[in-house]
């Protein structure tokens, strides 16, 4: 079995701010970051679909320790899409210090940040984000 939507192509749109997902034809279910089955019913009738990129904050951390290659601190949410999956991404135009429960339901849209490479990684890697 191939990857529908492979990994080069979903960050290839990430990097002009769209969000390519999988929509499962026997469940109907969003799968997004790609992966080769359906997450809800690990079917594997897939078609490659644009999502609007767009939901709403169902939790959030403020990260103050950053890994080695970040800099703290940083607000890294959980989303839930308009179309359905969750999707975990840094929420940027908040100010750390300032950023409260009241975020919770807060409309966010889909942005992109790209990352260089350090000695952990391969290379430059494209990282998700959301603004209110």
């Amino acid at each position: 079995m191939e990857y529908k939507l492979t990994h080069k192509a979903y960050t290839a749109a990430l990097r002009e701010n769209r969000l390519l997902g999988l929509k499962c034809n026997a469940c109907g279910g969003y799968t997004v970051p790609p992966k080769k089955v359906c997450i809800e019913c690990a079917g594997e009738d897939l078609d490659i679909v644009e999502l609007r990129g767009q939901g709403e904050i169902r939790t959030f951390t403020v990260i103050r320790v950053a890994s080695e290659g970040f800099q703290a601190p940083y607000i890294v949410g959980i989303i839930e899409l308009d179309e359905g999956p969750w999707l975990m991404g840094n929420i940027i135009g908040v100010n750390c210090d300032e950023a409260t429960m009241d975020m919770i339901g807060r409309r966010v849209k889909l942005g992109h940040a790209v990352i260089p490479g350090d000695k952990f990684s391969a290379g430059e890697r494209v990282a998700t984000t959301f603004s209110l």
